[in-house]
């Protein structure tokens, strides 16, 4: 049986980073405890932000391992953390929405291309940094399918 890709254990509200590396560390470790990926994932996570940053603008980043990281995806799963004070992604950019995604095999692209629908209304991005629950954020996703 395979896992909701998104689970309220998934999504940790209102959090505080000094750093974007100890934001990406946090949004892989809830994929790592919540049983997605392996711990070699969120340095693959790492990785990635070094070869091409993963800020994709209106306050959202969205933290994901390379190509070799594929290997240490367990089951496909996203965990979503918001910032409301944000955390500097250099260059300037703030990120408030952190997005985590671990798609195994191909599944990382109809992950994504659900991401982009859900954040392609600036509305929705405000109803993830305002969510007071887990469900709120879950329901915004289930909208599209």
């Amino acid at each position: 049986m395979t896992k909701a890709v998104l689970t309220k254990e998934n999504i940790h509200l209102n959090q505080k980073f000094v750093d974007k590396e100890e934001a990406i560390r946090y949004t892989g470790k809830i994929l790592v405890e919540n049983g997605y990926v392996k711990q070699e994932y969120v340095e693959k996570m790492l990785e990635r932000e070094e070869l091409s940053s993963t800020y994709m603008g209106n306050h959202v980043s969205i933290p994901h391992g390379t190509e070799s990281g594929k290997n240490e995806i367990v089951e496909t799963g996203i965990s979503v953390v918001t910032i409301p004070e944000g955390v500097d992604f250099g260059s300037g950019n703030v990120a408030k929405v952190l997005i985590g995604i671990a798609g195994k095999g191909d599944e990382h692209l109809e992950i994504l291309s659900k991401i982009a629908i859900v954040l392609s209304e600036e509305a929705n991005i405000e109803k993830i940094l305002e969510a007071i629950s887990t469900e709120e954020i879950i329901s915004l996703f289930d909208e599209v399918n």
